[in-house]
């Protein structure tokens, strides 16, 4: 007995079904609307900087000198995001960048000329990432209190060094670095710095496997050393990733000012840490993004410029600075229990 046909199944459609998702759809799902958010507080930032201040805050001097101001702190936040990222923190940014300026203005580093003072700043903020790296991932030292030591430290050791005097540099090199004549297409050399900086960063962060085990480690740290992440060792190059950036923030204010001062740096891992939480990055761990953090940078830059040139009080931007962190982590942890 012939069995009947079966009927001819209907040709596949070529057509996208009506309830898949959407280009516009794929495109909005990947918008990060934290950054949108940040580009738009730094929008209305600019727009009351303009209505305030038209003259002058617009004038490209003034913009030119907000992201020269910004370079420094940037270079310092790009590696502070790495190590709170991985649910560490690191208090001691400020005391290696004072710490690796005075050493490299010494007189006899400023012998060995450009290059000696480049040197020497960075390998001084690699040394002291080193230990703050060793203590913490080796020594089974808590984050905070290892990184709060080697801030005493350093700002004593710096202080030793100077005798409490500015060291005032003397090599051509560096000095041209900060004049108007080495500006490349307007831009100055240490903003396109800054820039380099931020562009490893992201690359570091996003496209490598270095980025992905930070991450992990700051999530669930026990997690990834069952994924087969070396924990400590990851933590070892994440300060000592933080300290390469202090040493290049040391080089890049000494090239700013001129000179190496005890002083240098003062409340920057303040700066630092506020900028990455305003820029998204979780206290807690396992959350972040470069391009935020600099976003956050740029927010306290122009907020700080906005106030001088409308002849605020110092206290009043530290205010304000105060009221921006407290609204960034209730926004978190609004965001987090959300999810």
């Amino acid at each position: 007995m012939t069995q009947p046909a079966s009927p001819p199944r209907p040709a596949a459609s070529k057509s996208r079904p009506a309830d898949g998702p959407s280009p516009l759809r794929s495109v909005a799902a990947r918008v990060d609307v934290r950054t949108l958010s940040l580009l738009g507080v730094l929008a209305a930032l600019i727009l009351i900087g303009g209505i305030t201040q038209p003259d002058s805050f617009l004038d490209t001097d003034n913009v030119q000198l907000i992201l020269t101001q910004a370079s420094v702190i940037g270079v310092v936040t790009v590696g502070m995001t790495f190590v709170i990222i991985s649910g560490g923190i690191d208090l001691s940014v400020g005391a290696i960048v004072a710490l690796a300026s005075v050493w490299a203005t010494t007189v006899a580093t400023q012998e060995y000329g450009f290059a000696g003072i480049l040197f020497t700043a960075v390998i001084v903020g690699m040394a002291c990432g080193l230990v703050n790296g060793v203590l913490i991932a080796y020594g089974r030292m808590v984050p905070f209190i290892a990184t709060l030591a080697m801030l005493a430290s350093g700002r004593g050791l710096a202080l030793q060094i100077t005798d409490g005097k500015t060291q005032m540099v003397t090599v051509d090199g560096v000095l041209k670095l900060g004049e108007r004549d080495s500006y490349i297409l307007g831009i100055p050399p240490l903003v396109l710095v800054f820039a380099a900086v931020t562009v490893i960063g992201w690359l570091l962060l996003n496209r490598t496997t270095f980025g992905r085990r930070s991450v992990a480690v700051g999530g669930n740290a026990e997690a990834a050393r069952l994924a087969g992440i070396d924990v400590r060792r990851q933590r070892l190059y994440l300060y000592l990733l933080s300290g390469l950036c202090c040493g290049i923030a040391a080089f890049l204010l000494i090239v700013l000012s001129g000179s190496g001062q005890n002083t240098n740096g003062n409340l920057y891992e303040l700066d630092a840490i506020a900028a990455a939480i305003i820029g998204g990055t979780l206290l807690s761990g396992g959350r972040g993004t470069i391009t935020g953090s600099v976003l956050g940078v740029l927010i306290f830059m122009t907020i700080q410029n906005i106030f001088a040139l409308n002849n605020l009080e110092t206290a009043t931007q530290q205010i304000a600075k105060g009221a921006i962190i407290v609204a960034a982590v209730l926004v978190q942890r609004r965001t987090a229990s959300t999810t």
